[in-house]
């Protein structure tokens, strides 16, 4: 892993296709207003539950969180220990005593696989629910599919101005809308809200600029709007779309909802503390806010979890600690506002790790066996589905596919998998192709 939390592949060539569309999303926020605003909307869908979608970049291991196996040989069960859970009978890894405690409020499902190895691949499958495509012939017919979030912004489209799809620190590279197009794309906030200086790109008034001067600017703009050439309404004239998205951006800069959202310091300093003051801790706590305003699908970026070297102390001392705690409170702030209901909460990377643990003191890519956290939305608490074999190597139980986490997820957020979209060139392509849903989910 290097400083910034990229995987072992880094990003290259191959990256940048993958993404597709998704590069833009760095776009500002009155660009993305106009874009999707240009694009047709398919309606609202059934229900009105949002998404807050922890990625864990990289791929966490299922031996050191949720599935782990103290009865395996020296070499596979690892360093750690284990812990009791809320559940009679459930055992965690010891370092996530939080999430034990408070597993009555969600379910793990340790019985997922697939066989896309790589990082690439496995981004791509469990960000879309569609496995990577194989490139054939002409470069037309490689079709890279939107992600999780862009599906459900197109789907739901803006609401009082509010984006569509939010990403937290980062876009994953398959994070994107690929085919759907810019419109579709997240809006990314690099911003730490744990600092002092957090202020959101696009959704505040730049320090420079006092409220009165901003006024001022904002008369002047409207008395040059009255002259004829923005007068005009000749459809072709871009000077009306450019005021009109520049005064969507200005009203949500305005917007109660959306000052209330980022205003993360106005939050009691006793729930910051509980989920953490640290970056991972306080982007959880700022999804909360962006869903309980209306933002319907959030993902909350995690690097650093490739971990092919020196797996056990970087696991001790950095990334499960963050994990632990902010995950935990995330689940117990949600139920004890009554918010559960309507927000999905979904942890997970693109698959484990390999059951040897390597001579570097690490784990390597295994795509065979993952354990995905999932909670809210109607989804029973302190539930484990499926399960691996008494080594860790395979699912061995009630085994799942992405297509089914994807089938399942989609149908939480009142969307129809099975529909069929269209991709640049005109081709008919089925959302989700054959996913069955988890049974266990809908209890």
């Amino acid at each position: 892993m290097n400083a910034i939390g990229l995987n072992c592949n880094g990003r290259g060539r191959r990256d940048f296709l993958q993404v597709g569309m998704g590069a833009l999303g760095g776009l500002c926020l009155t660009d993305l207003l106009r874009l999707r605003a240009e694009a047709k909307s398919k309606g609202q869908p059934g229900n009105d539950v949002r998404c807050i979608f922890v990625w864990l970049d990289g791929g966490p291991s299922h031996y050191e969180t949720f599935d782990p196996k103290p009865d395996a040989p020296d070499g596979i069960r690892g360093e750690f220990g284990t812990v009791k859970t809320s559940v009679p009978g459930v055992h965690f890894c010891e370092h996530v005593p939080h999430l034990a405690k408070a597993f009555d409020k969600y379910t793990v499902v340790r019985s997922i696989a697939h066989k896309q190895n790589n990082h690439g691949a496995g981004n791509h499958y469990l960000m879309t629910g569609r496995p990577t495509p194989v490139p054939v012939g002409c470069g037309a017919f490689v079709t890279f599919h939107p992600s999780f979030g862009s599906v459900v912004a197109k789907e739901r489209g803006i609401r009082e101005g509010l984006p569509g799809y939010v990403s937290l620190l980062r876009m994953s590279r398959s994070g994107g809308p690929n085919f759907l197009g810019a419109p579709y794309a997240p809006f990314v906030i690099k911003e730490d809200p744990n600092k002092d200086s957090f202020r959101v790109r696009d959704v505040s008034i730049p320090n420079a600029i006092a409220d009165e001067r901003a006024d001022n600017r904002r008369h002047l703009r409207k008395s040059l709007d009255r002259l004829k050439r923005i007068q005009d309404k000749a459809a072709n004239d871009p000077a009306v779309s450019i005021d009109e998205f520049y005064q969507q951006g200005y009203q949500l800069v305005y917007s109660d909802k959306a000052q209330q959202a980022f205003d993360i310091a106005s939050e009691p300093e006793k729930t910051r503390e509980k989920y953490g003051r640290h970056d991972f801790g306080q982007r959880l706590l700022l999804a909360r806010r962006l869903t309980e305003v209306g933002v319907p699908f959030v993902t909350v970026y995690y690097g650093g979890w490739d971990h092919h070297t020196n797996i056990f102390p970087t696991l001790k001392d950095k990334a499960l600690p963050k994990l632990d705690q902010g995950m935990a409170a995330l689940m117990e702030d949600l139920h004890e506002r009554g918010s559960i209901e309507n927000t999905l909460v979904i942890c997970l990377g693109e698959f484990g790790r390999t059951p040897k643990v390597n001579t570097r003191g690490g784990r390597d890519h295994w795509s065979f066996a993952m354990s995905v956290m999932m909670g809210g939305a109607g989804i029973p608490g302190g539930q484990i589905v499926g399960a691996t074999d008494l080594k860790g190597y395979y699912a061995n139980d009630n085994v799942y596919s992405p297509e089914d986490f994807a089938a399942s997820l989609y149908t939480k957020l009142g969307i129809d998998h099975a529909q069929v979209l269209h991709n640049r060139v005109g081709r008919p392509i089925q959302l989700i192709d054959k996913g069955r849903l988890i049974k266990e989910l809908f209890t």
